[in-house]
């Protein structure tokens, strides 16, 4: 059975769905077979997505959302896009955003309504090393369900000190509620650091404070930066050229975070 993971923390521009393509990437093309769900009705992984297809192809068109999909009852295996080798896609699109009022129209239990969307992926985890689940920066029912499907959840931390007390809030409410009230077996696998700047004293100090809080060993020792290559590929789609610096730092950086989440999903 395939991991099921999302890059998560309620806080906003903390590069989750960045990160989350770029790992995904990565990990296919070290031969794990990836698959990624869209579950933002902004379809922000699914634009980044569909332009890395559309380098190779024509443009890229989507035949059915991940939301028309679940009210039409259509098994999500035949929505699945493929992106490139071992690189997949279930698409969304701003029709999700009835995702919520779907449940509560369909389940009167609320555990039924977390525990809904794990019931859809059963099948892919059976096709699949890595499923990754790209959600928006909420705590709501929608993530909820999102994340009662999850094996593991890594926490992306920005090195700012609010950032540092979301992440604390982020973890608490997910053993207060996905597992003490739902009984979920979702597990923190890490907290992944994002870095302003390399080496800048703010990110240094929280990077600390960090490991204080969570435990060194909860903190991967691969970190990431802000790069300005990886806001350019939300316009231009996910570039490799071996031949381009900027290029080969962002991948060289993703492709370690990658290598550290193997490593330590083998360590469970």
């Amino acid at each position: 059975m395939g991991k099921v993971i999302s890059f998560a923390n309620f806080k906003g521009g903390v590069g989750k769905t960045s990160t989350t393509a770029l790992v995904g990437y990565n990990l296919s093309k070290m031969g794990k077979k990836v698959l990624m769900i869209d579950f933002d009705a902004q379809a922000n992984l699914t634009s980044l997505l569909l332009k890395t297809k559309s380098k190779d192809e024509d443009i890229v068109t989507i035949g059915t959302s991940l939301m028309s999909a679940i009210t039409n009852n259509i098994n999500l295996g035949e929505i699945v896009l493929n992106i490139e080798d071992n690189l997949d896609l279930i698409p969304n699109a701003v029709d999700f955003s009835m995702y919520p009022r779907f449940l509560e129209k369909e389940f009167d239990d609320e555990n039924k309504r977390v525990s809904f969307f794990n019931s859809l992926i059963v099948d892919l985890k059976k096709e699949y090393d890595y499923i990754f689940i790209d959600v928006p920066p909420t705590l709501s029912l929608l993530n909820d369900t999102a994340f009662f499907s999850c094996d593991q959840i890594v926490v992306v931390l920005q090195t700012q000190e609010r950032s540092l007390a979301g992440a604390e809030i982020f973890i608490k409410y997910l053993q207060d509620t996905l597992i003490d009230i739902f009984h979920s077996g979702v597990d923190i696998l890490g907290i992944l650091p994002v870095l302003s700047k390399k080496g800048a004293k703010v990110d240094l100090v929280v990077l600390e404070e960090a490991k204080k809080e969570f435990g060194e060993n909860n903190v991967f020792n691969n970190t990431i930066s802000i790069m300005e290559r990886v806001k350019r590929m939300d316009m231009t789609g996910i570039t490799d050229d071996k031949k381009d610096i900027h290029d080969k730092r962002v991948h060289s950086a993703f492709s370690n975070v990658a290598k550290e989440l193997l490593d330590r999903l083998e360590m469970e």
